[in-house]
């Protein structure tokens, strides 16, 4: 036995001190006995009683559950094993079931057959003997019948479901107590514990802040989130080489092109939550979001990082954001199927359709929502009040912008065909007529070009989308139109017949539609997408379709060369593209900037392939043909005609790599090139293609 071993091990090492203290010699003479007699008196006693007392106690601390494994059960009875010193008496206590007691044979072994009644659940046992105390997890799943919808037969109504019989039903224990099979008992966590409640660096096995056990009570608790996302791009965009060009000889209206971006946010997120969460809705929800975040941008021409020339082709900036902050509460159930109705308020995230075509952002607000029918109907009431935006990191400021928002939608499962999800929904913006910088000193509200006037806008949006698949094709489409007025837009200026006001009526369309079919590993989409554009800048008609705050995942998302960069317009304060938009909306700034319904509009037909590679590795292959709807206001503020209306060809690879099979650690990377057409080089005079390349890691805990 371990102690025995220990003790053997403490006997020979006293020896050995033993023989070279002063007084404890081998066959000692009379003279030397006399000699030792006066200087010490023989074997200091507290020498004695360490050396005794360490042994006892080596003695005493043999004693394991199951050799130190969990142990898992389907019922009882079942056989309870571990080790002690030999004789010993060992208490063996159950959490929640009772108490037994054996004694260790002569080879240190016991056993002890549990009868006690043990529900199902993780359980601790606990084994004292001397003093000492063992402990080990139990985890039960006593088998019977638990009540289960149909598979196969479906449900003859919504909302009312069937009552079983009450011996159907079997107790179960508290989710967090559920037993999984015996090949996931794994749950000894393998980083570093913080505390002694449960809390430890590692995400994989039960953590007390990752929401899997109670942080106060019976059921609130606590999901600690921590990501790191790091991007690094490079890219050549047409960059105006302006007065004060970097290279003195430049003579042309364009110079070098080389742009290169470095962008790190660092997110802490705390979700505190009441409620079991497993079918039911939260009772109520506290969550506060922190983002931290650096930047830095390298351009190759003077006056663009800052309107002073003298500022340089670099720009280093960074940013502290308080970006989500509400409280949630569910106001009743509506149902016995959990159907309910609840509201949030604060900062809050909210998308208000399946791509993000109209809203999509994080936001000051408050939101009415809730299901019904079994889940088969959602819906959504928010109203929200935006905060300004950070220029350079894309963030939340603590300052209202002046721009109120309100959304209701109402999506509806299994329309007409079964997996076919339909929405309808309606958006109102009022931006109001504000005088705005953005933080590196350049105006975007109102947008400098044409008329340099505040002015205010009010518009509604009408729309109708839908995802799902009709037979084996996944079909995704959406249609919305938008009317309201404009009190004087900056490009179609006041009425020059001075008949009808300054003010522009706006009526304008978008309509997107994508299929897509699934082929065991990849799978093949085609896409069409249109916004309407301007044809007459100054008749008082604004006809061309702007978002409120768009952030589409469409004709390659990200990957897409057109989607992902904003492409400025020359010798003007807005783009032909704003960063992270499909919509050539001549905007000031999609952040800060306001909506703009004079615009050429775009038409976009999407080719692509999804390859699941690995199960680790997907790629993304798009290529895109864009054309412009009108030029008509492109041509109104560049004082130039006959612009073609062919942008060009955009072709991308994307790639999303996930080493460990799930979200914590994530690659993705992509690169991208663009051909330009006739109007492309009608506008900023390029002919050879330009290319876009990044990569980004985001690490999660």
């Amino acid at each position: 036995m371990r102690g025995e071993t220990v003790f053997v091990a403490l006997r020979d090492w006293s020896a050995g001190v033993l023989a070279g203290w002063p007084g404890a010699v081998s066959a000692p003479t009379a003279a030397g006995r006399r000699r030792s007699s006066r200087r010490d008196g023989g074997v200091p006693l507290f020498v004695i009683a360490l050396l005794l007392a360490t042994s006892a106690f080596a003695q005493t601390t043999s004693i394991t559950i199951n050799d130190d494994q969990p142990l898992y059960t389907e019922g009882v009875p079942f056989l309870l094993t571990g080790t002690a010193l030999p004789g010993a008496v060992i208490s063996i206590a159950i959490e929640k079931s009772g108490n037994g007691q054996t004694t260790a044979d002569a080879t240190g072994h016991w056993t002890l057959l549990w009868t006690p009644p043990v529900k199902t659940g993780t359980w601790t046992i606990t084994a004292t003997s001397g003093g000492v105390t063992a402990t080990q997890l139990l985890r039960v799943q006593i088998q019977g019948n638990v009540q289960r919808q149909p598979i196969i037969e479906p449900a003859l109504r919504y909302g009312t479901p069937e009552i079983p019989h009450p011996e159907a039903y079997q107790e179960m224990t508290d989710r967090w107590r559920i037993a999984p099979p015996p090949y996931e008992l794994t749950e000894k966590a393998k980083a570093r514990a913080i505390g002694k409640n449960g809390a430890t660096l590692d995400p994989y096995n039960q953590n007390l802040i990752k929401g899997d056990l109670p942080i106060f009570g019976k059921d609130w608790f606590l999901n600690v989130t921590a990501i790191s996302d790091t991007l690094a791009e490079s890219r050549t965009l047409p960059t105006p080489s302006g007065v004060s060009a970097v290279k003195p000889t430049s003579i042309g209206v364009f110079g070098k092109d080389n742009q290169n971006l470095f962008n790190e946010n660092v997110i802490a997120s705390f979700d505190l939550f009441q409620g079991d969460t497993a079918f039911k809705p939260i009772a109520q929800r506290y969550k506060v979001t922190v983002i931290g975040n650096l930047n830095y941008v390298h351009l190759r021409e003077n006056g663009l990082v800052k309107p002073d020339v003298r500022r340089g082709t670099t720009r280093t900036d960074g940013d502290v954001s308080l970006q989500e902050f509400f409280y949630e509460r569910k106001i009743r159930d509506l149902t016995p199927n959990y159907d309910f109705v609840s509201f949030r308020v604060g900062s809050q995230p909210f998308n208000s359709d399946f791509r993000g075509f109209i809203f999509n952002d994080t936001n000051l607000g408050a939101r009415v929502f809730g299901n019904y029918a079994s889940n088969r109907y959602q819906y959504n009431l928010a109203v929200f009040d935006r905060l300004e935006k950070d220029t350079n990191s894309g963030l939340n400021l603590m300052e209202l912008r002046d721009q109120q928002v309100a959304i209701a939608n109402f999506y509806w499962q299994d329309f007409l065909v079964h997996g076919y999800t339909q929405e309808f929904s309606v958006h109102y913006v009022r931006d109001e007529a504000t005088f705005h910088y953005d933080r590196n000193g350049i105006l975007v509200r109102p947008a400098p070009v044409g008329v340099f006037t505040p002015h205010e806008i009010r518009a509604t949006y009408l729309g109708e989308a839908g995802l799902g698949h009709i037979g084996r094709f996944n079909v995704d489409h959406a249609f919305y139109y938008v009317f309201g007025h404009d009190d004087l837009n900056p490009i179609a200026g006041p009425d020059p017949n001075l008949r009808q006001g300054d003010a522009v009526k706006i009526g304008a369309a978008s309509a997107a539609i994508e299929v897509s079919y699934d082929r065991d590993w990849y799978r093949p989409r085609l896409a069409l997408f249109y916004a309407s554009g301007d044809r007459n800048p100054r008749d008082r008609k604004a006809t061309g379709f702007d978002a409120i705050f768009d952030s589409p995942n469409f004709a390659g998302g990200g990957f897409s060369f057109f989607n992902r960069l904003g492409i400025r317009l020359p010798t003007t304060g807005v783009a032909l593209v704003e960063r992270g938009s499909l919509l050539t909306s001549l905007r000031s700034s999609k952040d800060e900037g306001q909506p703009q319904y004079v615009n050429p509009g775009v038409q976009i037909a999407s080719a692509g392939l999804d390859v699941d590679v690995t199960p680790r590795l997907k790629a993304i292959f798009t290529g895109n043909y864009i054309r412009l709807d009108a030029t008509e206001s492109v041509e109104a503020i560049l004082f130039q005609g006959n612009i073609h209306k062919t942008l060009g060809t955009d072709l991308s690879v994307g790639l999303r790599y996930r080493p460990l099979l799930n979200q914590n650690i994530v690659i993705v990377g992509g690169t991208a090139a663009f051909l330009p057409g006739r109007g492309f080089k009608d506008i900023y005079e390029k002919d050879r293609p330009l290319y876009h390349v990044f990569t980004n890691v985001i690490l999660t805990f």
